[in-house]
């Protein structure tokens, strides 16, 4: 008798706090002062959830200068450097900083360590919105490492003031055995009071290992832009899944990935909504699979308050 299909769905998955205040934000300007509102970058990393509030009047820009002068501006959770504030300001913008407050944590570490001359080993992948926001904060003592080889590698003025700071959606473990080896060069490596990985991508990394070591495929529903999904499949590979695929909805999953499979794994990255989940469901119960149990690894309750500026034109208008 084959085995019974079935689907271990993570707990938690899903939207963390500072996605959820970020889109919130988005949602709330919107109806405040009406459309259009700008937002600098993807307010978060899922082509659906831009899509939704590009429905309701937000427009997404590259960068400040594509802004009319004047407008509204809502810079997105991954936070930006000091350099876009000025700029904002520049042209007149009214902004409102929908940066995650965990995010906001790591830049004000940084401002600390430069003040205190040290050099400040980022670790992250070159390019991403919030490694360039954080080296931002101090240009001039940053250098940004990705992984043990460029740890290895980097050149300091002083192996006595060297502290490291992390993008806050890299592999939890990854990221430790890169400041191992930091330690291991550097011996008196200072570094954040608590760490810079944030509870949701922490919690949900440990989730899917759960789910992995049980699972012939795992699923991770989240855009190919978003670091935090990408690492929930480099994770769930390493947790002892046989195969593990990123998609961004239900239309990219592949029938032939459920050959020989009775087990799926499930779960999302934090920047995804719950529907597009159950999407994922529904065409897995079309494929046999409708036996669904939940795997629960963390209890999740943060909630992040909104924007100072924004909570003060909402209380001015008599809204909540």
């Amino acid at each position: 008798m084959p085995p019974t299909k079935r689907v271990l769905v993570a707990k938690p998955r899903g939207y963390c706090a500072g996605v959820d205040r970020a889109v919130i934000t988005v949602e709330k300007a919107l109806e405040l002062y009406g459309a259009p509102v700008y937002v600098r970058k993807q307010i978060v990393h899922n082509i659906h959830v831009v899509r939704t509030l590009e429905d309701q009047g937000a427009v997404f820009v590259e960068e400040t200068d594509e802004v009319p002068e004047g407008a509204i501006v809502v810079f997105s959770a991954h936070g930006v450097s000091p350099v876009v504030h000025e700029e904002a300001a520049a042209r007149s913008l009214k902004t409102i900083d929908a940066t995650c407050p965990l995010v906001t944590k790591v830049h004000l570490e940084a401002r600390r360590f430069a003040a205190e001359d040290f050099d400040i080993v980022l670790i992250g992948h070159e390019g991403h919105e919030e490694v360039i926001g954080t080296t931002g904060q101090a240009p001039a003592n940053i250098h940004l490492v990705d992984g043990v080889d460029e740890a290895a590698t980097v050149q300091v003025r002083d192996p006595a003031k060297v502290a490291y700071l992390s993008q806050t959606t890299l592999s939890v473990d990854e990221t430790n055995v890169t400041v191992d080896a930091l330690r291991e060069r550097f011996p008196e490596l200072a570094g954040p009071p608590s760490a810079d990985i944030c509870y949701a991508t922490q919690n949900r990394q440990v989730a899917v290992k759960q789910i992995a070591a049980g699972a012939d495929l795992v699923l991770v529903v989240g855009s190919h832009n978003s670091s935090n999904s990408v690492r929930l499949v480099e994770v769930a590979l390493g947790a002892g899944a046989s195969a593990a695929h990123l998609v961004d909805d239900a239309s990219e999953i592949d029938e032939a990935w459920l050959d020989g499979v009775a087990t799926v794994g499930l779960t999302s990255g934090a920047s995804v909504p719950e529907d597009l989940v159950e999407g994922v469901l529904t065409w897995l119960a079309a494929h046999g699979y409708g036996r669904v149990e939940e795997v629960t690894a963390a209890e999740e309750s943060l909630l992040f308050a909104l924007p100072p500026e924004l909570r003060r034109d909402l209380k001015a208008a008599g809204r909540p």
